[in-house]
């Protein structure tokens, strides 16, 4: 399909489904045992926060790892970038299947599919400059974010029932039979990218990694945005990670925690499939951010102060429809207001910013729960008030100037 002096090719939604497959299986690993965490403490032995230590962990290496991931997916490219995520999520997911009752194995397989996560998350932008154009790009991303959605719903709801059925160590080797199946599906079918660029030359792949990290952290918007992130991704985390021991104390099941949560993540599934792709029809990025900020803070409420299921089920999806949404579009903006730097570079360093604070707020959820109930209201209202504060941010924030000079080709 031709667009002015470039052309684009109909393959690239095969490319992006293929990475999408192996996005939602790597999260949906990672959020495993968020919905199970009392039935999980039982069979390995452990204490609650140990149970969480297993999301946490992916934080943790995320931390550690994220920058020079970013530089191999610049240096190398995708093919090899997020193959190598795909091998990792598929070795250590099949041998997390085999750890059994053995504690200290699943963590070190956790760890093993934690170092796989950024191979595969950094790449997300990537993938979208390099075979889609630019008024396709954060409908390209979106999806790409929206497969995070969806590997963290089916884990959110598959798994309480999967356990119900199978146990935990038949629902652990079930996840790893199919990771092992999704990463050599990637791996064969990946391609590295267009015979031509889908753009015009200014709007083709970007300076590398180091090149670009001073050039980003000049950027005012940038900064702003990543402290958006810092507290957007870290709700996100720290909720998904502790829904059930959020819910309990109010008399909430297991069942309807995970219930709870996998309608968090359908709302950022719709959120992430109409947003970004109303952002690129009107060429705008920042509106749409205000916006889901400010739903998602209302969300957020509801999830804190529900005591009737209705109503939680509501805040929920409200919830996860407005936060999950603004960050494909979030991503992309990145992308765009520090050109010439890395897609990887941008994509890498907000991600970044939501494993600090994710694990920040975990802990800190933990350490102000009430001793006598186990109630973690107060840190939810903390995680209010910081919402609040990222919509006030956002009000700072520059439209993207590339997005404008779309305008005039």
């Amino acid at each position: 399909m031709p667009h002015s002096n470039f052309k684009v090719y109909r393959i690239r939604w095969i490319m992006l489904i293929v990475y999408m497959l192996i996005v939602a299986m790597n999260q949906l690993l990672w959020i495993t045992f968020a919905p199970i965490t009392g039935d999980a403490t039982k069979y390995y032995g452990v204490s609650d926060l140990q149970i969480g230590i297993l999301s946490m962990c992916f934080m943790i290496v995320y931390i550690v790892v994220s920058i020079p991931v970013s530089w191999i997916i610049d240096k190398y490219g995708i093919r090899i970038g997020v193959g190598i995520g795909a091998v990792f999520t598929g070795v250590f997911g099949l041998l997390r299947g085999l750890a059994g009752t053995d504690y200290n194995l699943l963590l070190m397989a956790q760890i093993g599919i934690a170092i796989g996560q950024p191979f595969i998350l950094n790449a997300i932008t990537k993938l979208a400059a390099r075979w889609f154009p630019i008024e396709e790009r954060a409908t390209a991303a979106g999806l790409g974010t929206l497969a995070m959605y969806v590997g963290i719903l089916a884990g959110m709801t598959l798994t309480p029932y999967l356990v119900i059925g199978s146990g935990i160590d038949g629902t652990l080797y079930i996840y790893g039979i199919l990771s092992v199946v999704i990463s050599l599906v990637f791996l064969v079918s990946i391609k590295e990218g267009p015979p031509t660029a889908p753009c015009r030359p200014d709007q083709e792949e970007r300076t590398l990694v180091f090149d670009g990290f001073k050039q980003t952290l000049r950027n005012k918007d940038f900064i702003w945005l990543m402290v958006i992130f810092f507290i957007g991704l870290g709700v996100f985390n720290a909720v998904t990670t502790w829904i059930e021991d959020i819910l309990r104390p109010r008399g909430f099941t297991a069942v309807q925690a995970g219930i709870t949560g996998g309608l968090m993540i359908v709302g950022g599934v719709i959120g992430a499939i109409i947003i970004p792709v109303l952002s690129d029809r009107y060429k705008k990025r920042i509106p749409f951010i205000i916006i889901a900020l400010a739903g998602a803070t209302i969300g957020l409420a509801g999830i804190t102060f529900a005591s009737s299921y209705w109503l939680l089920l509501v805040s929920g999806m409200v919830l996860g429809f407005f936060l999950l949404s603004s960050g494909p579009i979030g991503f992309q903006y990145g992308a765009e207001i520090t050109y010439p730097a890395s897609e990887g570079t941008s994509n890498g360093m907000l991600l970044l910013m939501g494993q600090v604070s994710g694990i920040a707020f975990i802990f800190g959820m933990d350490s102000l729960k009430s001793p006598a109930t186990g109630s973690m209201t107060r840190s939810l209202v903390v995680l209010i008030a910081l919402m609040v504060i990222s919509i006030l941010l956002s009000l700072r924030l520059k439209e993207s100037t590339i997005l404008i000079r779309k305008d005039d080709q």
